[in-house]
């Protein structure tokens, strides 16, 4: 059940030019969140709508980490927000990574569990890595190495981290999804969970498919409630369905998932 609370912003970091990393308290909230949920934070007392924000981490169960980039005129109001300011915060929303996926069947299960993300779409696999142990290799790609952010976060809570960017100005020259590919072809992969653009996730999805790989993916629509009422954050999935990504998802099996819908 989500809960409309109003948060102290305890923390606040300005990670790039346009993107801002806010920790807020919020015991109840983070009591009940999961690794691939959202919150829905109120822009400019608002002035704006909300804005959906993958949950980056949980912290000591008391606090909750989010990671946005400005993108417009509301997300740009919210990074003028300063510490010791109360965000009016709806949350947690919509449903997590399942995690039982890369949970080893017997002792003899060594699959490799691979966490994929692009861009912004890094932020929700943090706390995911965390979960999982430092049982998962994470594979970050960006669009050079000015845009490269977090990777000494993930370091210590996964077993590898690979980097790539479009450019080659740092890590692999190329895409993402051409480690991925290498990674599938010289190890047993268990799950893959990913987070990032479409076309990106599109590419998992089906190299996870071709592989007979669990995948899950996070999905991002523009959203209005956040709840499932106002129906504006659908996808499409196989048979035409829509489903909500805010109240269905936003995670998702990639095979589910009607790419080009």
């Amino acid at each position: 059940m989500e809960i409309l609370m109003i948060c102290e912003l305890v923390s606040k970091a300005k990670l790039t030019a346009n993107i801002y990393d806010f920790t807020v308290l919020s015991p109840e909230m983070a009591a009940k969140a999961a690794p691939g949920q959202f919150v829905h934070v109120l822009c400019e007392g608002g002035t704006y709508l909300r804005r959906p924000i993958s949950i980056a981490d949980i912290i000591d169960k008391k606090y909750l980490r989010f990671i946005f980039e400005v993108r417009g005129k509301g997300t740009a109001a919210l990074a003028e927000s300063k510490v010791g300011d109360e965000l009016d915060v709806l949350g947690p929303l919509g449903n997590g990574f399942i995690l039982s996926d890369a949970e080893p069947a017997d002792e003899s299960d060594d699959g490799e569990i691979v966490l994929v993300g692009g861009g912004i779409g890094i932020f929700p696999l943090l706390g995911l890595a965390k979960s999982l142990n430092g049982r998962a290799s994470v594979l970050l790609g960006f669009r050079n190495k000015d845009a490269v952010i977090m990777t000494d976060e993930f370091e210590p809570v996964t077993k590898n981290v690979f980097i790539s960017t479009d450019d080659g100005s740092m890590g692999y020259h190329g895409f993402i999804t051409d480690i991925l590919k290498n990674i599938v072809e010289s190890n047993k992969v268990k799950a893959i969970f990913t987070c990032g653009p479409k076309p990106m996730m599109k590419i998992v999805s089906e190299i996870a498919q071709e592989n007979n790989i669990l995948c899950q993916v996070s999905m991002e629509e523009r959203m209005g409630c956040g709840v499932g009422a106002c129906v504006t954050c659908t996808c499409t999935v196989k048979g035409g369905e829509r489903r909500r990504v805010c109240k269905d998802g936003p995670i998702f099996y990639g095979e589910e998932v009607e790419w080009d819908g």
